[in-house]
């Protein structure tokens, strides 16, 4: 199945997950480039609809879009969803997330990231979709020995089903773009924080707690590592990779990239920034390590500054002052 590039204007995307986090930032930027948008959506109670029907509004500021309520499991509804649309592109953002809540509820992460995405991709094939764009995630690459994290590793050890089912995942994409020259680009994100944060990811729970004057939950030694990457460096990394096209000698028109900041930060050093920027001091509740988590995420970017021409360009410190600003006036659950 063969593709054009999608530089340009006017171009008929949909998105996957459009109304959670980092699909609301990415809506927009393609509101912006004048992409005519379709957002798939289910609104699902993992955190409260009022965040993403909030992010909905933000986005209908910036543009018009259709929005289509619907679970990515839904057959029949999501390829009714598809033919409407036309997209010459589909960024498939939509997933159950969370590495805790994974461990859980396992049979339901298998059911929403590993069949939903082979529905997608199958429709996809059944309406001729060119182009593919996978949010995939850097626990695919679990304990590995091997720093900084390379796309070129082989042995990926995931240690949560969380982190499973985006393997998994990466590999049916894979599986499509060899069967049917599906072009396909799998996203690696590491640890992405800034406006907009699901309640329940690290930075936006402490900073809730930080200001309330109550103890962090912090755990192990604060020797833990996460490369953390500002959700607008996120945003640019995946408006590079619907522009990119693989060599016409490639077996598969399949690439994986890692999409992250490359300089991981400690734990302790996290917390420590974070009371520079809210002038709070810090209630450290310490507790050990937890299942499904690894001691440090670190992203090998050279792959994605060499053909994707990524830069990711912000620092945490003014990263996470332009999260507190946010939170401080803008956070839904803060305004309810």
């Amino acid at each position: 199945m063969e593709s054009l590039a999608l530089t340009g204007y006017g171009k008929r995307i949909v998105l996957t997950g459009g109304a959670g986090f980092i699909g609301s930032h990415l809506a927009a930027a393609l509101l912006r480039r004048g992409m005519q948008l379709t957002i798939i959506d289910i609104l699902d109670n993992f955190y409260s609809p009022i965040w993403k029907k909030s992010n909905l509004e933000d986005i209908r500021r910036v543009g018009k879009f259709e929005f289509v309520q619907v679970d990515i499991c839904d057959v029949e509804n999501v390829r009714k969803a598809l033919a409407t649309a036309q997209p010459e592109a589909l960024i498939h953002l939509a997933a159950r997330a969370g590495v805790r809540p994974s461990i859980e509820q396992p049979l339901l992460y298998e059911q929403v990231n590993v069949a939903g995405t082979i529905n997608l991709l199958e429709i996809c094939r059944q309406v001729q979709v060119p182009q593919f764009i996978f949010g995939s995630s850097s626990s695919v690459y679990g304990e590995s020995s091997r720093t900084p994290f390379s796309e070129d590793q082989v042995e990926l050890r995931p240690v949560s089903p969380y982190a499973a089912t985006k393997l998994s995942g990466e590999m049916l994409c894979y599986t499509y773009s060899h069967l049917y020259r599906l072009r396909v680009v799998c996203l690696r994100f590491f640890t992405v924080y800034g406006p907009r944060q699901r309640p329940d990811l690290a930075i936006h729970k402490f900073l809730s707690l930080l200001e309330a004057g109550k103890p962090i939950p912090f755990f192990g030694d604060g020797s833990s590592g996460r490369d953390y990457t500002y959700v607008d460096d996120i945003v640019s990394g995946i408006l590079a990779a619907l522009d990119y096209v693989p060599p016409s000698s490639a077996v598969a028109p399949f690439e994986v990239f890692n999409l992250g900041n490359s300089h991981p930060v400690k734990l302790i050093d996290l917390v420590a920034t974070l009371e520079r920027v809210t002038g709070h001091n810090a209630i450290l509740d310490k507790q050990p390590m937890q299942p499904g988590d690894v001691p440090l995420t670190w992203a090998n970017i050279d792959k994605a500054v060499c053909l994707l021409g990524y830069k990711p360009s912000m620092p945490l410190e003014a990263g996470l002052t332009a999260f507190v600003e946010w939170y401080r006036t803008t956070d839904p659950t803060r305004r309810a």
